[in-house]
């Protein structure tokens, strides 16, 4: 048996959710899995649908992971286990076992500058654990300049389901309210600094000139959500730029397979930095190629030049000219046909192979 401990697992919504619910679903197919979370409301109608034991730890926050860490440790006394994989280095701090420690690193929450106490408490744990995941190239090269030893790391890339068939009715729904819109243009992040949706704004303001009808859709909430309206409104740009949020997987998927360029020219703000960027593979998997940034995981994810363009976040002008190469001519559609033939090797059934090297 082996134990998945996370602190995100849905039914919570998010991308390391995701992941996490990717990864021990994959593995549960193959090994005996358990899964400690943490407590999140609403979650035993989905607890009992799936086919693996999860256990939910709650309580105040504060002592939440000592009890966590508490009954892990319990557990892994009193039963076989072959190993541990974590989500984050601080799921490990508090255990107390022998047992074989797999911990996957993502970028964001390994940032911490050399020699600060946060550093040497995420060395101390990293650097006694017997494999490290990382999840792309960018992350592995940023663990190793924070102190990690080189020869624990591997990199293994995030995992997307296969894609699923859309609903005609809904892709003829979308098709209806961006008739007459084009080019089309989406990103399907959390508005937060690091996604870079203000410069993004900017440059809509350039390529409505030479598109007029030209639409930016907008899809999630989060701390920026006011300031990137605000900007909208102040370019003058409310019937260029559309915002979704809380809505259905079908209706997002619908709108991303109507789009022709998914844009998120991710930047680095303070710590926070894009790992990866599974919205990349997710747009590909419907034949839409992508605009990322060269600071953080998005090569990894994007074939610059094949299946999207990697470009300088921080320049708009750069931002402003990539995605009219993509536009002129309609090198878009070589991108996103390169792209979804690309997005195949993603699958969990693939990437889930590279989990099992480390784990048999």
């Amino acid at each position: 048996m082996y134990l998945i401990v996370t602190k995100s697992f849905p039914p919570e919504i998010g991308g390391m959710q995701n992941l996490m619910w990717g990864l021990a679903n994959e593995l549960s197919k193959s090994y005996m899995i358990k899964i400690f979370a943490d407590y999140y409301e609403n979650h035993k109608s989905f607890d009992e649908q799936v086919s693996f034991s999860i256990e939910r730890v709650g309580g105040i926050k504060l002592l939440q992971k000592y009890r966590k860490a508490h009954l892990i440790n319990e557990f892994t006394k009193e039963n076989k286990i072959e190993g541990i994989i974590a989500d984050h280095w601080k799921s490990l701090e508090l255990l107390k076992t022998n047992k074989k420690k797999i911990c996957l690193i993502h970028g964001k929450e390994i940032n911490h500058v050399k020699g600060t106490s946060l550093n040497q408490r995420l060395l101390e744990v990293l650097n006694n654990v017997d494999v490290i995941v990382a999840n792309s190239l960018y992350t592995k090269n940023l663990a190793i300049q924070l102190g990690v030893k080189k020869d624990k790391i591997t990199v293994i890339n995030p995992g997307v389901d296969q894609v699923q068939e859309l609903d005609n009715k809904i892709l003829d729904k979308v098709e209806n309210l961006l008739k007459h819109k084009s080019p089309r243009l989406i990103t399907v992040s959390r508005f937060d600094k690091r996604k870079n949706h203000e410069k993004m704004i900017m440059a809509l303001r350039n390529l409505k000139q030479i598109y007029p009808s030209i639409v930016y859709i907008c899809i999630g909430y989060g701390d920026e959500e006011e300031n990137i309206k605000k900007l909208v409104a102040e370019l003058g740009l409310q019937p260029q730029v559309m915002f979704f949020k809380d809505i259905s997987n079908t209706l997002k998927n619908s709108l991303v397979a109507k789009s022709n360029i998914f844009v998120m020219p991710s930047i680095i703000h303070k710590k926070s930095v894009e790992g990866f960027g599974i919205a990349y593979i997710e747009a590909a998997q419907y034949g839409v190629p992508s605009l990322g940034g060269k600071d953080g995981g998005a090569t990894d994810a994007i074939e610059h030049q094949k299946t999207g363009l990697i470009c300088n976040g921080y320049e708009l002008d750069e931002i402003y000219s990539s995605i009219n190469s993509m536009l002129e001519n309609n090198k878009y559609l070589e991108y996103g046909k390169a792209a979804k033939e690309n997005s195949s090797k993603f699958e969990w059934n693939k990437i889930v192979e590279e989990y099992k090297k480390i784990l048999d």
